[in-house]
């Protein structure tokens, strides 16, 4: 997940026109094994969005589109890569100038073929006569990867910015996945299954009736051990006629998602993320607070347990063993991603730090990897990777303004893939720290990835 902050960067974007798609196995008729697997071959793809397009379209494109680089055996084959955009044969819509195709964007095998699925969020999106009335998009995976489109019908209530963020999961154990979208700014549930005519299954809003709750952002994971998933709502709760920053916790239920506690804070919730940071079975919630304490940021990590979570500790970088100072609009989590970079079978975090100052170099950014263990996250096992990994940077080269933490490789440690403002990295993981050795630089990069 991740959500636009008012530091929010505009990439310089270049887009190019799809590369033929090699053909792959079939993939069988089951749920893919991997959410992220858009042809069916056994390897994790990565999509990235760049919303912005060139001036009247000089891209190739209008309005925002989603680059997918395809797995093959050595992670990446950066050969072979698709764009997808309005103005793509069978996607819904027109590309225009001031949509946002791709600014929120998540995947899951949502009918069930085994091929994994791209939805696609388009906030901006004027409908007839409706300015930025959102639309949510659907591209199909097939053997040959991503083809064609079905548009998903907002409930009347959603059609404000529908599509503002999204997330999947089971939420009911039911084996379909289903679909979380923030739409009139709450959250809507979309239960499987999902077909390419547009037929779902049942449609609930997602609120806390008369309690003026108001959503921003999404994070799914499995939290309290039940093997369903969980959802986490970021966004802010109207209290004696004030905003409250806050995030709630929804269990996941065989009816869909039950209501479970909040957490609220002194600044907005802009990311999160969760994984078993101590290994006890239960997810743990890291929320990105970059706004905190005038811009120097922290990350609240909210404990999991069987009855939800509980429980938190707080990371900045004036934590004990954490490389760097905390100073304002360092903007400390201002991106989060958990998953196992070692292999050990804990979770680690990865936090954004895409404003910090290196070397008198204003806002050169880099990213702190949290390593998980006994006790869960603890500076003293956290590692600086700043942004000089790439080599030389100027000023303003905002490394973190994305990560993400995933097994591209499989190898059993999650690789680490970080943003910056022109260019982004694909970094192996390893025995300890992601390297930048084979590091690899991701092609028509310019905005936030696949969750």
């Amino acid at each position: 997940m991740r959500t636009s902050t008012a530091a929010a960067l505009t990439a310089t974007l270049v887009a190019t026109g799809l590369t033929p798609l090699l053909l792959t196995a079939p993939a069988s008729a089951a749920v893919a094994k991997h959410y992220d697997d858009f042809n069916g071959d056994g390897y994790r793809d990565l999509a990235y969005s760049h919303y912005y397009s060139g001036i009247s379209g000089s891209d190739g494109w209008k309005g925002g589109a989603v680059t997918i680089v395809y797995g093959d055996a050595n992670g990446l084959d950066t050969a072979h890569t698709q764009v997808v955009h309005q103005d793509s044969p069978g996607i819904p819509g027109t590309g225009e100038d001031d949509d946002q195709f791709g600014e929120s964007i998540a995947s899951a095998d949502l009918n069930k073929d085994g091929y994994a699925d791209l939805i696609v969020g388009n906030p901006m999106e004027k409908v007839g006569s409706v300015e930025y009335r959102g639309t949510v998009t659907v591209v199909w995976g097939s053997r040959s990867g991503l083809s064609g489109g079905t548009s998903l019908a907002p409930k009347s209530g959603a059609g404000s910015y529908f599509g503002r963020d999204l997330a999947t999961g089971d939420f009911n154990g039911d084996g379909s996945p289903d679909l979380a979208v923030i739409g009139g700014l709450e959250t809507w549930l979309y239960r499987g299954g999902f077909t390419k005519a547009g037929g779902t299954g049942t449609v609930s809003k997602i609120d806390k009736a008369g309690q003026g709750w108001y959503s921003s952002g999404l994070a799914a994971g499995k939290v309290n051990g039940d093997g369903r998933t969980d959802l986490v709502i970021l966004g802010e709760q109207f209290v004696d006629n004030k905003p409250v920053p806050r995030i709630w916790f929804l269990k996941g239920a065989s009816g869909g998602l039950t209501s479970g506690a909040s957490k609220t804070y002194i600044s907005a919730p802009w990311a999160a993320a969760i994984g078993d940071f101590d290994k006890d079975g239960y997810g743990d919630i890291a929320v990105g607070l970059p706004d905190n304490n005038d811009g120097k940021g922290i990350v609240s990590v909210w404990r999991g347990g069987s009855a939800g979570p509980s429980g938190s500790m707080t990371y900045n970088q004036a934590s004990s063993g954490v490389s760097g100072n905390p100073e304002a609009d360092d903007n400390f989590g201002y991106a989060v991603s958990a998953a196992d970079t070692n292999g050990d079978g804990y979770a680690d975090l990865a936090v954004g730090v895409p404003h910090e100052d290196v070397d008198g170099k204003e806002d050169q950014g880099g990213v702190h990897l949290f390593r998980g263990g006994s006790g869960g996250l603890t500076g003293t096992r956290s590692t600086w990777i700043p942004q000089t990994v790439l080599g030389p940077a100027d000023s303003h080269a905002s490394f973190g303004f994305a990560v993400r933490l995933r097994d591209l490789t499989r190898d059993g440690k999650a690789d680490l893939t970080v943003g910056a403002a022109q260019d982004g990295l694909l970094m192996r993981g390893t025995s300890t720290t992601p390297t930048a050795t084979g590091a690899v630089h991701l092609p028509e990069y310019g905005g936030s990835f696949l969750d």
